[in-house]
């Protein structure tokens, strides 16, 4: 009987620890949150938690902090130095070269912006001196092969996100 209560105690021991184990991953869980909808506004705030949602969602294999471009809205007074200066970072920063384990995400409401400024940072690039890179392209579906193509020889692993309406 001994035997059989010392047992009792271990098999009893042992149930507990699993039990809290289990209970330990499911608060360890994250829970899943809908995503972030699409901002059809010049609202900076709402591109800002857009962006930062789906950023994090993408971060798969990136190891770095990522590069992110948001355009200018066309309506800002302000909008042409605004843009060559967007532009020329971003140019700046791929003409330097994007090492490995590194992301950029480039968005905003026009989307025709959007696909312009990557075309144009990517110009010249050397071919598959970007590999191990992740692009993200947040822009509408009819502009996303022409940013496939200037971005295809570099070697990024290319994302479109869709932004159309």
């Amino acid at each position: 009987m001994k035997r059989f209560n010392q047992w009792l105690q271990v098999a009893g021991c042992a149930l507990l620890l699993s039990l809290s184990a289990c209970k330990e991953q499911e608060a360890a869980a994250p829970v899943e949150r809908p995503p972030v909808a699409v901002p059809t506004t010049e609202d900076r705030q709402a591109w800002g938690d857009y962006l930062n949602d789906v950023v994090t969602r993408n971060m798969q294999g990136v190891r770095n902090q990522p590069y992110v471009y948001l355009i200018p809205f066309d309506s800002d007074p302000e909008f042409e130095g605004k843009y060559v200066a967007i532009k020329e970072k971003a140019g700046g920063d791929v003409a330097r070269g994007i090492v490995a384990g590194n992301m950029l995400a480039y968005a905003g409401l026009n989307s025709s912006n959007v696909a312009d400024l990557v075309v144009e940072a990517f110009d010249g690039v050397q071919p598959d001196t970007m590999k191990g890179v992740k692009l993200l392209f947040i822009g509408d579906a009819a502009d996303s092969p022409r940013v496939q193509e200037a971005v295809a020889a570099s070697g990024v692993e290319y994302v479109h996100i869709d932004t159309s309406r």
